[in-house]
């Protein structure tokens, strides 16, 4: 019998695992969302927008807003100071080309099963940390148990799928999953910035800090005045520095970022050459602070690059949980009273164009009025839903730019009337008396010029509106706490949004400080949405779910969408060189290169 069992038991784990593996593909070297072949095949030597021939050395000086106080960016505690990213490497590596394809960085080869169960990720062998320790799976562990434990809340909802992750070989590490709909999952896994588990099981992964930290990535803290300054610099042995993923990356032997407490000081800076480059985000300066000798000799280039990634939503946000703001109709009222139009002309130069979607500057934005794929993802949900997502299409009310909106003022207080509030003492009282005032919170200073427009068009019909500046480490304590009435906050988006959009809108998200449902939403049939989207199984699928989800975003008025612009306003001294070709979805600032140690003019060195 005990002669049998040894012959029998080895015989069923062997069948055991062939039939597991039977229902995995082959490892790849790359992941893509819904298995089309990758842009770059197995064996290619570098990407289309890079220079792989880009030299290596010189400095390239940033500068940042506000200050730091923090080097751990994983915990979601105090300001992280800016690039941090760069210590580290992931599992795999985001192509910029592409809509959404992960290429091996860390992991040598990627394996999923058919069925979306699991995703194996084998590590390669010349992984290490910049102490020369190995990676290895149980880093993968470690890194991914103490994120869900003590990382920053976005990771337990970001990765809320994730069943176990198993350690099978030294390089060799399994994710299985809770169910088989999240097609996202595997790819967000891939991004995954690994830890060394040697330096960290020692140290509180709860607490700010600022000893440099050790990764595996091509650059290293070697210099930190707190809140002030932070310098970088490119690890010359970099394990990764060779692999055709990183080719023509990462070329600057230093990289310093000075902070600055007022947007003003440093763009003065700038143009005084105290750093190389700015992404200018003021349509203001862009057309007018700019005009200086440097610009007229070429010494300093502006430089439009395009832009096709989708632009996500910028808006004035509606904090839900206040009970002013809890009232459809008030919200809609207030929203009338923004005069983008009159802002955009007087102020911006005529540079931007009005947010009208959560996923602007996209196929996945929602336009006219549901087609039959849309409706057939709403429709079950119609008696949840407001009408107008059936029949209005997704629009803005557009004033003549004018300054003059009596007609948008007139639908604004009628709406108010029906919410129950009443003009006392030329204040909007509601049936208690309470004014209808609130506060919006600002960090800076810069943008009461948009504000107080939008002030005076309220106070108009009788709402106050109080303006409040204050620190950053206050705002962003008081985002966390969710201690504010209405602010300004821009969600990003990428090409295939997926499990992101739960930590964005989804009620399981309200209540965890760290997530950006900062409106407080709680709305089941937008849950309902957002799973759907989440679990998509085509591209087709993916656009449908994610226009059906605007359309409803849209006619809930949960923010006063803003502006945007689908250029790279980009302002740099003329000693760098850049790729010939952008990618699509960045303007590739780690592909540059240093071509002078002072700034020229173009007549002298040429266009860059």
């Amino acid at each position: 019998m005990q002669h049998l069992t040894r012959i029998w038991i080895p015989t069923v784990l062997l069948i055991l695992s062939l039939a597991c593996q039977s229902i995995a593909a082959a490892p790849q070297h790359a992941l893509t969302l819904y298995n089309e072949p990758p842009k770059y095949p197995a064996g290619f030597t570098h990407f289309d927008y890079v220079n792989p021939d880009a030299p290596k050395g010189g400095t390239l000086r940033l500068s940042s807003f506000g200050h730091f106080d923090t080097l751990n960016p994983f915990n979601g505690k105090g300001a992280v100071a800016d690039q941090i990213g760069l210590l580290y490497d992931s599992l795999t590596f985001h192509a910029l080309d592409e809509p959404f394809t992960e290429y091996g960085l860390l992991a040598e080869k990627i394996e999923k099963a058919n069925d979306n169960s699991f995703v194996r990720f084998y590590l390669r062998p010349q992984a290490r940390f910049n102490d020369g320790t190995p990676v290895t799976a149980e880093d993968v562990v470690f890194t991914f148990n103490i994120l869900m434990k003590h990382g920053d809340p976005f990771y337990r909802s970001y990765y809320a799928d994730v069943k176990e992750v198993v350690v099978e070989a030294p390089r060799q590490v399994r994710f299985d999953f809770k169910t088989t709909h999240n097609r996202e999952l595997p790819l967000i896994l891939g991004q995954l910035q690994i830890l060394p588990k040697h330096a960290w099981v020692s140290r509180d992964f709860t607490k700010t800090t600022l000893e440099p930290p050790l990764g595996s990535g091509p650059y290293r803290v070697t210099q930190v005045q707190p809140g002030r300054a932070i310098r970088l610099e490119r690890v010359k042995d970099w394990w990764g520095k060779d692999l055709p993923e990183t080719r023509g990356f990462y070329n600057f032997d230093t990289i310093t970022i000075d902070y600055y407490r007022d947007q003003n000081v440093a763009l003065e800076a700038f143009k005084a050459g105290q750093f190389d480059l700015t992404l200018e985000t003021s349509a203001k300066n862009w057309a007018t602070a700019y005009n200086t000798p440097a610009l007229h000799e070429g010494r300093i280039i502006k430089a439009e690059l395009p832009n096709n990634q989708p632009q996500g939503m910028q808006g004035f946000v509606f904090n839900l949980r206040r009970a002013q703001f809890k009232d459809k109709r008030v919200r809609q009222a207030i929203a009338l009273l923004f005069d983008f139009e009159w802002s955009n002309r007087q102020l911006f130069y005529g540079a931007y164009k009005r947010n009208n979607s959560y996923f602007e500057n996209s196929e996945l934005a929602a336009r006219g009025l549901p087609g039959p794929d849309e409706r057939a993802i709403l429709e079950p949900l119609r008696e949840q839903l407001p009408a107008s997502v059936f029949k209005q299409p997704p629009s803005l009310p557009q004033t003549d730019g004018s300054g003059i909106i009596r007609p948008f003022q007139r639908v604004a207080y009628q709406l108010l009337l029906e919410a129950g509030y009443r003009i006392e003492d030329n204040r909007m009282v509601d049936a208690q008396g309470t004014p209808l005032r609130f506060e919006f919170m600002l960090a800076q200073p810069a943008f009461e010029r948009v504000l107080l427009p939008f002030k005076r068009n309220l106070a108009e019909i009788g709402i106050d509106m109080q303006l409040r500046n204050v620190d950053l480490s206050q705002y962003i304590n008081r985002i966390r706490s969710r201690d504010f009435d209405m602010l300004v906050f821009s969600w990003g988006q990428g090409s295939s949004p997926g499990n992101e959009q739960r930590e964005f809108w989804h009620s399981s998200s309200a209540d965890d400080p760290g997530s950006r449902n900062l409106i407080g939403l709680r709305d089941p049939a937008i849950d309902r949405l957002v799973e759907g989207l989440i679990a998509a199984d085509s591209r087709s699928a993916l656009v449908s779910h994610t226009r059906a989800l605007d359309r409803v975003l849209m006619a809930g008025y949960y923010v006063i969408p803003n502006w945007y612009t689908d250029r790279w306003r980009i302002a740099y001294w003329n000693r760098f060189g850049r790729p010939a070709k952008t990618p699509s979805s960045d303007y590739g600032l780690m592909t540059w290169w240093q071509t002078h140690d002072k700034a020229v003019g173009s007549a002298i060195q040429g266009k860059p």
